[in-house]
């Protein structure tokens, strides 16, 4: 199972019992108390999950490592590729 599949299976559990307790199939001393919450809850959880996604990817973005290693590694590459080309008979302007 892809994560998409994993993440719209929550959804639509989660979006399944709050339709279910906004239309009153579900009846409970606790969800009359609370509907003032349930009802804007959908909208609460897209901004929170909006939040925790732009933290996880402003955390990435800061503690992005730079290889220096690597980066030589393909510089060499990229000579010996152009060297090989050239010698094929390819004009690099």
């Amino acid at each position: 199972m892809t994560k998409l599949l994993e993440w719209l299976t929550a959804v639509m559990v989660v979006f399944g019992v709050w339709i279910t307790i906004v239309l009153g199939y579900v009846q409970s001393p606790l969800t009359d108390k609370w509907m003032h919450i349930i009802i804007p809850s959908p909208i609460i959880f897209v901004i929170l999950f909006g939040l925790y996604a732009v933290f996880v990817v402003l955390y990435r973005v800061f503690t992005f490592n730079d290889c220096e290693y690597a980066a030589k590694e393909l510089q060499g590459q990229i000579v010996q590729a152009r060297e090989d080309l050239k010698q094929k008979g390819f004009a690099f302007d």
